[in-house]
C-alpha cells in the first residue's frame, strides 16, 4: 500500500525504488502481487507516463487514509512514553532557512535531542498533501488551501541599494524613477517582472527593465551591496547588510505592507509530537526576530 501511493504521489516506480532504497524490479514486484491480491488492475502504465485506473482511484483514497491513520496511532501511542521522537522533515525557503533557521534547530534539538530535522532549502512552492514533508516554511501574504498555518513572525518587505549607488547615480524620489536605474530582480515572483508599491492605500506596479535578475535571494542582494544596482526585497535578507552600512533603504514612504512568515502542515485528526513541538517553539524563538535588532 505505501509503495502503490508513493508511485501516485512521485509518478515513477524509480523514484519510489529510490526513496525505499529498493530497486525498480522490486516495486514492480509489490505492484503485481497487490494487483494479483486484489483482482482488480489498479495502475494504466505506458512508455511516458502512469496513471489510475477507476480501481485504483478508489483504492488510493482509501489507502491513503488508512495509511495516515496508522502513522498518526504510531506517533500517539509513542508519546504516550513522553518521548519526542522521529525525523521532522521541513521545507523552507532558501534566504530564511539559510540565515535563520539553523540556530533555531539547534535550540530546538537541545531540548528534543531524539528528534532528527532533515532541511531542505527551496523557493519553489510545496505540496504538503505527497507527504514529502511534515512542515513547510513560508514568506508570504497568500496562502493554499487545506493546510494550517502559524504565523511565526513576519518581516518588511523594502527598497534597498548601496551609498556607493546612490551617490553615482542619485536616489528615486518615486517608483517611476526606478525606470532610469538599473534595478537587480527577484524573478518567479506572483508580480512576474513587475515591483510593488504601496501610498496612500493605493498598490503601484512597476514594470522593470532589470540589470541583473535572479533566483536567489542573497546573490541580489550581494549584487545590491558592490552597487550594481537597487533591490526590493524582505529585510530579513538585508539585514546584515543594513548592520554593516553596505545598504540602506530607499523610497521608504512606498514601502509594502509586512510579509508574514508561516510554519504550514497538513490538518491531521493528531499532528505528531515532532510537529507541534517545533511549531510552538519557533513561534518562541522568533518572537523577537533578530533581523529587526
Amino acid at each position: 500500500m505505501q509503495v502503490f501511493c508513493r508511485i501516485i504521489e512521485l509518478g515513477t516506480f524509480s523514484a519510489v525504488a529510490n526513496e525505499m532504497n529498493v530497486s525498480p524490479m522490486m516495486v514492480s514486484k509489490y505492484m503485481a502481487q497487490l494487483e494479483k491480491s486484489l483482482g482488480v488492475t489498479l495502475l494504466n502504465r505506458t512508455t511516458r507516463r502512469i496513471s489510475l485506473t477507476e480501481a485504483g482511484e478508489n483504492y488510493y483514497q482509501g489507502c491513503k487514509q488508512l495509511l495516515e491513520d496508522m502513522h498518526e496511532l504510531d506517533e500517539k501511542i509513542q508519546q504516550l512514553g513522553h518521548n519526542v521522537t522521529g525525523t521532522l522533515k521541513i521545507s523552507a525557503p532558501i534566504d530564511f532557512g539559510g540565515l535563520y533557521m539553523v540556530p533555531a534547530i539547534e535550540a530546538y534539538q537541545k531540548q528534543y535531542p531524539e528528534v532528527k530535522v532533515l532541511m531542505s532549502l527551496d523557493n519553489s512552492s510545496v505540496n504538503l498533501s505527497q507527504g514529502k514533508y511534515d512542515i513547510a516554511m513560508l514568506v508570504t501574504n497568500t496562502l493554499d488551501l487545506g493546510v494550517v498555518a502559524k504565523k511565526i513572525a513576519e518581516t518588511k518587505l523594502c527598497t534597498y541599494a548601496a551609498p556607493s549607488y546612490l551617490k553615482k547615480f542619485g536616489a528615486p524620489k518615486q517608483p517611476d524613477d526606478l525606470l532610469k536605474h538599473r534595478c537587480l530582480h527577484y524573478i518567479d515572483t506572483p508580480h512576474r517582472e513587475k515591483w510593488v508599491f504601496s501610498k496612500d492605500e493605493k498598490t503601484i506596479k512597476i514594470k522593470l527593465n532589470w540589470h541583473f535578475a535572479s533566483n536567489n535571494g542573497r546573490a541580489l542582494c550581494q549584487a545590491a551591496a558592490l552597487g550594481m544596482g537597487i533591490v526590493q526585497a524582505p529585510k530579513l535578507s538585508v539585514a546584515n547588510y543594513l548592520r554593516d552600512g553596505k545598504l540602506v533603504e530607499i523610497l521608504q514612504d512606498y514601502r509594502l505592507t509586512t510579509l508574514p512568515i508561516y510554519a504550514t502542515y497538513q490538518k491531521r485528526k493528531f499532528s505528531p509530537g515532532k510537529v507541534t513541538t517545533f511549531i510552538e517553539f519557533l513561534m518562541e524563538h522568533f518572537a523577537s526576530p533578530v533581523w529587526e535588532e
